[in-house]
């Protein structure tokens, strides 16, 4: 296992909208930065890359985040930033798996909706928007928000950025009212959207 390095960041809002919060929102994400052995070349099984990476990954990074954020956790997202020699298909397997998800959702005592995600392509420098939503109940409007990360040296071509994000609350003021009531209001059954 290769790790160059963990970032860990935090962002607190205090004022949006030109009004003040209640809070402080904060939002944390913890990032490490590895190798990827498959840089450059086509891989048919991917499965060793997950095995060496993924829980591992996952018990490391969502405690870091947690203690970041210093809060009860209310949303959460993931996120992988691929070297540009490497495939969107080694982040993906190393954040789309059990491996991953069991101990991200167990780091944090639980966690039920969908653990949203991002997967992207870039060179050193490059943000990823690591997408949130509520860790219960992913209908939650409120909580749906994006966290734009960024580390100034990495992905190198070679390698793969991979980010555990949490949120404290929902955005700032929510306003657009809850999708439950609406879909009942509207008698929509079934809708994703």
């Amino acid at each position: 296992m290769k790790i160059r390095k963990i970032v860990t960041m935090v962002e607190e809002t205090f004022v949006e909208g030109f009004k003040e919060v209640e809070g402080p929102i904060r939002m944390a994400a913890s990032m490490a930065v590895i190798s990827n052995p498959y840089a450059g070349k086509y891989q048919e099984d991917l499965t060793p890359l997950i095995q060496e990476y993924s829980t591992y990954l996952a018990k490391e990074l969502v405690p870091r985040a947690r203690k970041a954020l210093d809060a009860d956790v209310e949303g959460y997202g993931k996120g992988a930033l691929v070297g540009l020699d490497g495939e969107i298909e080694h982040g993906s397997a190393l954040i789309h798996t059990v491996e991953w998800g069991k101990p991200f959702r167990d780091a944090i005592g639980g966690g039920k909706s969908l653990l949203p995600s991002s997967e992207k392509r870039g060179s050193a420098g490059s943000p990823i928007d690591v997408p949130i939503k509520h860790w219960i109940d992913d209908h939650t409007r409120s909580h749906h928000q994006t966290l734009e990360v960024r580390i100034p040296d990495a992905p190198r071509s070679d390698e793969i950025v991979i980010v555990a994000a949490l949120a404290n609350s929902g955005r700032a003021h929510p306003r657009i009212g809850d999708l439950k009531a609406e879909m009942k209001e509207k008698g929509v059954d079934d809708f994703m959207g």
